[in-house]
């Protein structure tokens, strides 16, 4: 077998890389919990982060969506009661509450829009039962997008080549400097190194509006509809440059849109100046902050271009 030597320089540098990751295990590794539930249809586990010393830990949706009972094991192996104080099923996110009578070991979220591709990444969870397993590799890709359980896609998904396996939902994703910059939350099965995570700024938005409402807030048009190319001929005419819209299968009676005017049939090519170019798009501008605002819509019917005013209603 042939010897290939190392350069004396190489030891440094491995060094330096074993010091980061095991710093950042030694600061979150305390804060990462293992949950286990058990509801009417048998039992399941996962992984949360604490994110508070009074006891708020971060999960998956998934992991609590049927539970009856839940409870958290910490890193050492203390047991604690907890309750679900709310989830959002399209995020993959729920919140939680240990009962401890004393302060709980917590991470902090980090600033997810300051990733970069290639940097370390480290997840920390409970996969198929092993406690407190880390495994590392690096952010393969920001911004990805995948189908949620509850109908609207996830957005802004941080990548990772670093191992997950079931048990790991709801577990930390971490940079070198210790800080959370996801929640674990999906593999592709069959594949080798496609898993994604929640990034933190996501999780912090989602923490908030479950801690002040239980849920969180989402805005409604009440219409249906697929992502329809626009003709060219109308886009031409009518100077838009974007080459899809969503063309509207159905309105609900009595719902925004239908209150709107807005139609089956018709193409919603933009709303509140915001190019509308697929259904992802549109659920990305519904957000709570909508909710009673009035916004100018622009469709095209029969490609005649109409200015609607449209005031979306919050989501049931």
């Amino acid at each position: 077998m042939l010897d290939i030597p190392q350069s004396s320089g190489d030891a440094p540098l491995l060094d330096a890389y074993s010091r980061a990751v095991t710093a950042a295990v030694e600061a979150v590794g305390p804060a990462v919990v293992h949950v286990a539930v058990r509801g009417n249809r048998g039992g399941g586990a996962g992984s949360g982060v604490i994110v508070s010393p009074d006891g708020l830990v971060l999960t998956n949706a998934h992991v609590v969506a049927e539970a009856g009972t839940v409870q958290v094991t910490a890193a050492e192996g203390r047991p604690m009661a907890a309750q679900v104080l709310g989830m959002d099923a399209d995020t993959d996110l729920a919140l939680l509450r240990a009962e401890s009578a004393a302060a709980l070991p917590a991470a902090s979220l980090g600033d997810s829009a300051a990733l970069r591709v290639g940097q370390v990444a480290i997840a920390i969870g409970n996969p198929l039962g092993f406690s407190s397993t880390v495994t590392a590799g690096v952010v393969s890709a920001l911004g990805r997008s995948l189908p949620g359980r509850g109908g609207r896609p996830i957005e802004d998904l941080v990548q990772t080549d670093a191992a997950l396996n079931p048990g790991n939902s709801g577990g930390a994703l971490v940079d070198s400097a210790g800080q959370v910059i996801g929640i674990n939350t999906a593999i592709i099965a069959g594949a080798q190194g496609l898993c994604f995570a929640v990034a933190a700024n996501t999780a912090r938005l989602v923490l908030g509006q479950l801690i002040r409402f239980g849920r969180v807030r989402r805005a409604a048009l009440g219409l249906t509809g697929q992502r329809e190319a626009v003709p060219r001929r109308f886009a031409r005419a009518l100077g838009i440059e974007q080459a899809h819209s969503v063309l509207v299968a159905a309105v609900q009676p009595g719902g925004p849109a239908d209150r709107a005017g807005i139609a089956p049939g018709d193409l919603l090519i933009a709303i509140a100046g915001e190019p509308v170019t697929g259904v992802d798009a549109l659920l990305r501008w519904l957000t709570g902050d909508r909710v009673g605002v009035a916004a100018e819509a622009l469709v095209l019917r029969r490609g005649d271009p109409r200015r609607l005013a449209v005031v979306p209603s919050e989501r049931a």
